[in-house]
């Protein structure tokens, strides 16, 4: 009897384990197409059209639409360039801010019919669409809802015109899985010949909750960017990266009290760690160029980001649970040059030879808490299988569980991956990694969010037999899908280049080297190149090379193409602000300043005169912005002049420094032919914020 009774309750128990439930969904949660979002980590915007022709950042919109003429425009280089670094979609740049479409678009005649590519006949949109179908690459687009070409801008009749232009766009060129839109809107412009600047109410102009609706309705499986999303929000910086915490729901707030927030008109900041619990799921897409700017320019052709560059940036994005969008630049002749093309591919093996093998595959799992005790249904071994939405769970009342990973020997690893099962809501908020190393567990790394994706880059290689996680934070019962133990593959980083105000150029790595290697011609060195051994002189300035070597072995390589040395320049008596000197001391962490910290002080256009000590004929100068992160005094309209005697001035450059409130690098102006000089003047007529204007340097180059 005794026996039947203890049979009969270990059957309850085991029924009860087996009946157990999922645990409860907690807080907001992603949609199907947010799913698939997640799951491609990786995109690309592809920027080419009548800027890539006038060397700017944001046309005017006056732009003869006969400039856009490449030669030979290749769809699918570009597209395969994108898929052999390991993305996994394209987002085509329809219409830029210039107003120029590159389709046949009924809705205006400033369009790519009207251009000399294909004698007009032509639609690089729909090539764009073939490349992607050809490759297996998913494709979004971006229609720029600011148009400083149109003349009706500003106008309600205007966004009956934008939204016209997303319906051809979105009906006719097949599946999207984004609809990309950014805080662009109003300022100076063409407008139809009217050359004025138009303001509009952001939070109310375009109307975004109907033009969001019509998106739903022709593209129902695509997500939705924007500065507030709905689908997905922008990270608040066009540096690559998102916060080390990073949430996946966030609730936007308008910078004004009592407003509604809007692309362009939302405390963008706050974009960068999300919000917890906030409102909507509504994860990051962190944006950034392959070169500095985000059409091509020639003068950055020495600047394209290293493969390594870039697999910091997948850390700082992928990593932190939020989707990497790189942009890329096409030439003028219509193709990725060889640099970007070869880098791109370089970064895609890496991150192919870093998660090819999961070191723990294989591994004994031991947890704490099983949820219900329910192994076949909730256990560890979901977390080394290839499905995101497989997990292990806990009893509801166990929130802070441990799991120890035994590999049975020691193997060496330096990334560790962990996601969550978003579909049940992202619920873990911090965690522990420890090793076991010399006979004790050992804290090897800890973090806050998890969500879709956590990857840490241990600052060195860990050799370990077994590995411990612990949760130390959870509001609910957790649902961990992966955790993954990884070797990325030893390299060399490129070596840093830089110049001091005497004009000396120093070469260094982060640890010591065999050798070091560099060129002075624009070449790109081997180990048969110029061995460097100690700062040397570069007055006039050039284009730099170089590489570390050990063993044989070559780094990545450094470039940096510096200017006219600033060693004896100085500042001009009639130069107003405080620190002016800061502008010519190479020193980017220091600036000028005219700001004032009286609030009744307004804007007024401000100077910096500098004699260069001998006359010189300059080909280009520079502006570069703070670099504190912080935007009071940052010049986006400028001019720039020229004396031979500091009395006289002739102006030889005007214009706008485009994009420069969110992508703050230095800006480079090439003047028409080069004009001889002894002095030079920099004023700045507009900040984007603040009473004054800054500027941390102040260069020219003579080639």
């Amino acid at each position: 009897m005794k026996k039947s009774v203890l049979m009969f309750f270990l059957w309850i128990h085991m029924v009860a384990g087996f009946c157990q439930e999922a645990p409860a969904a907690y807080g907001v949660l992603p949609s199907k197409a947010q799913l698939n979002w997640h799951e491609m980590q990786m995109y690309c915007i592809i920027h080419f059209g009548v800027d890539t022709y006038t060397d700017k950042e944001w046309g005017f919109g006056d732009e003869d639409p006969a400039l856009f003429n490449p030669a030979h425009f290749d769809a699918s280089q570009i597209v395969g360039a994108a898929k052999d670094g390991g993305f996994k979609g394209v987002v085509i740049v329809a219409k830029h801010h210039d107003g120029l479409c590159i389709w046949p678009t009924k809705t205006t005649t400033h369009n790519i019919s009207n251009t000399g590519w294909k004698g007009g006949k032509g639609d690089m949109v729909k090539e764009y669409q073939l490349a992607c179908e050809k490759l297996g690459m998913q494709m979004g687009l971006y229609c720029s809802p600011w148009d400083r070409n149109s003349p009706l801008y500003g106008q309600p009749e205007y966004v009956d015109i934008y939204r016209k232009q997303l319906q051809e766009l979105y009906s006719n060129y097949g599946k999207l899985f984004i609809s990309w839109h950014d805080g662009a809107n109003g300022g100076d412009g063409y407008y139809g010949g009217k050359n004025e600047a138009r303001k509009i109410d952001r939070s109310t102009y375009y109307g975004w909750d109907t033009t969001w609706d019509m998106i739903r309705k022709l593209q129902p499986s695509a997500t939705i960017f924007g500065d507030v999303g709905p689908d997905i929000r922008w990270v608040g910086n066009e540096e690559g990266f998102a916060g080390e915490t990073c949430w996946a729901t966030y609730t936007p707030q308008a910078p004004d009290e009592g407003k509604i927030p809007s692309n362009g008109y939302v405390k963008y900041w706050e974009g960068t760690e999300g919000t917890r619990g906030g409102k909507y799921w509504m994860p990051a897409e962190c944006d950034v160029s392959l070169r500095p700017g985000w059409f091509y320019h020639a003068s950055q052709n020495n600047q394209v980001k290293s493969p390594y560059t870039l697999l910091n940036l997948y850390y700082k994005s992928v990593g932190r649970g939020a989707n990497l969008d790189l942009g890329l630049s096409p030439n003028r002749e219509g193709r990725l040059d060889d640099t970007d093309v070869n880098s791109l591919k370089q970064f895609g093996e890496i991150l192919k030879q870093t998660f090819a093998l999961n070191l723990a595959k294989g591994a004994r799992l031991t947890a704490s808490n099983v949820r219900g005790g329910n192994k076949a249904k909730f256990g560890t071994q979901f977390l080394l299988d290839d499905d995101r939405y497989s997990y292990w769970s806990t009893d509801d009342k166990v929130t802070t569980p441990s799991l120890t990973v035994d590999m049975g020997t020691a193997k060496s690893f330096n990334v560790i991956r962990l996601r969550e099962n978003i579909k049940l809501g992202q619920r873990i908020s911090s965690f522990e990694i420890e090793a076991f190393t010399a006979g004790k567990w050992k804290k090897i790394a800890s973090a806050t969010s998890i969500g879709a994706n956590r990857l840490i880059r241990l600052p060195q290689t860990i050799k370990a037999d077994k590995v411990r996680l612990l949760i130390t934070g959870s509001p609910v019962a957790i649902a961990l899908s992966d955790f993954g133990l990884y070797k990325e593959p030893d390299h060399l980083t490129a070596p840093v280049i830089s110049r001091d105000r005497e004009g000396r150029v120093s070469i260094q790595t982060q640890s010591p080297v065999s050798s070091l290697h560099y060129t002075l011609d624009g070449s790109t060195p081997t180990l048969k190149s110029a061995v460097y051994e100690a700062p040397f002189l570069l007055t006039e300035g050039g284009v730099i090379k170089a590489i570390a070597e050990i063993n044989g072995k070559s780094s990545e390589l450094g470039s940096a193409e510096l200017e006219l040395s600033k060693y004896d320049w100085s500042i001009m008596a009639d130069s107003t602000g405080t620190k002016a000197s800061a502008a010519i001391d190479e020193d980017a962490g220091t600036y000028w300043s005219t700001l004032s910290n009286d609030s009744t002080v307004k804007f007024q256009p401000q100077s910096i005169g500098i004699d260069l000590k001998k006359t010189i004929a300059i080909s280009s100068f520079s502006y570069l912005p703070r670099q504190d992160k912080r935007l009071d005094g940052i010049v986006d309209l400028y001019s720039f002049e020229l004396s031979n005697d500091g009395k006289e001035w002739q102006e030889v450059a005007a214009g706008e420094f485009s994009n420069i409130r969110a992508n703050p690098i230095n800006q480079v102006i090439k003047l028409k032919s080069p004009v001889s000089a002894r002095y030079i003047r920099f004023t700045g007529h507009r900040s984007v914020k603040g009473n004054g204007i800054t500027a941390a340097e102040i260069g020219i180059s003579s080639f």
